[in-house]
C-alpha cells in the first residue's frame, strides 16, 4: 500500500476528478491539486484557477494523509491507470501550495443566478479580451469589472468578470461547446432551470453550478454593476 492514497472506487468520479484536473492544468500546466478529506465523507478537490479564485470538486473516497497535495499532471496520470479506484498521488506538493482554504460551513445562501446569464458574461469577457487584451492575457482592468451584483436578505456581493470566468473556464457550467470562455456556446440553449447558487460568508463567496464551486475571497467595496438580481 502507498504511504501516500487517494480511494476512489467509482469509475466515473475517477473520471470527473481526471477532467477537474486537466481543466485545472489548462490555466496553469504546473497546477497543484489540494485534496482534503471531508468531516462528512468524500474528498473535496481544490486548485488554483489563476483568476484569483479557488475551484473545488468534492468526489466520493478517501485520502491519506487527509489533507495533502499532489500534481495535477502526476495524478490525472495515475487515475488513468487506477482500475482499482486505488491511487498513488506521487510526491507531495504540499510545500507548493499557497494560501488557506475556506471553510466548509457558514456560507448564507443569498440568491440562484441563472447559469445562461453567467455564461453571457464570460462571453462579452471572452470578446473583449480577444479585442484588447495581449500576449500577457486579459486586461487587468476587464478582470477586475464587477459585472453581477446578487442580494440576499442580510448581505449582498458583487462579482467579478474574473470570478466568472474561473467558474467557466473550469468548464463547472454543463453546455456544449468547446471553448474554455464558453464563446462558442448560444447562452439560450442552456436550461433555464440550471442556475448556480451564490452563498458568502463576511471574508468568501462561493459560487456553486453543477460540475464543481469557484471561491473568491470578498471585496473591500462594491463597485459599479452592469447586471442586477
Amino acid at each position: 500500500m502507498y504511504e501516500r492514497v487517494l480511494t476512489v472506487p467509482d469509475a466515473v468520479e475517477r473520471e470527473n476528478l481526471a477532467a477537474f484536473c486537466t481543466r485545472a492544468m489548462r490555466l496553469d500546466d504546473a497546477a497543484v491539486i489540494r485534496m482534503r478529506a471531508r468531516d462528512g465523507g468524500g474528498v473535496s478537490c481544490w486548485a488554483a484557477t489563476g483568476f484569483d479564485a479557488l475551484a473545488a470538486r468534492v468526489v466520493s473516497g478517501t485520502v491519506a494523509p487527509v489533507d495533502t497535495c499532489a500534481g495535477a499532471d502526476v495524478l490525472v496520470a495515475a487515475l488513468r491507470q487506477a482500475d482499482d479506484g486505488v491511487i498513488d498521488p506521487g510526491f507531495s506538493m504540499d510545500s507548493a501550495w499557497r494560501g488557506a482554504l475556506p471553510p466548509d460551513g457558514g456560507f448564507e445562501h443569498l440568491d440562484d443566478v441563472p447559469a445562461r446569464i453567467l455564461v453571457g458574461l464570460a462571453q462579452r469577457g471572452a470578446a473583449l479580451a480577444k479585442e484588447h487584451g495581449s500576449s500577457h492575457g486579459p486586461p487587468s482592468s476587464l478582470l477586475e469589472q464587477q459585472v453581477l451584483h446578487v442580494s440576499g436578505e442580510t448581505d449582498e456581493v458583487s462579482i467579478s468578470m474574473r470570478t466568472v470566468f474561473a467558474l467557466t473556464a473550469m468548464g463547472f457550467v454543463p453546455h456544449s461547446g468547446t471553448d474554455p470562455m464558453t464563446i462558442d456556446v448560444d447562452p439560450d440553449r442552456i436550461a433555464a432551470d440550471e442556475v448556480v447558487r451564490v452563498r458568502a460568508t463576511p471574508v468568501w463567496v462561493r459560487l456553486d453550478a453543477r460540475y464543481g464551486s469557484v471561491y473568491v475571497r470578498r471585496a473591500g467595496n462594491p463597485l459599479s454593476l452592469t447586471v442586477e438580481r
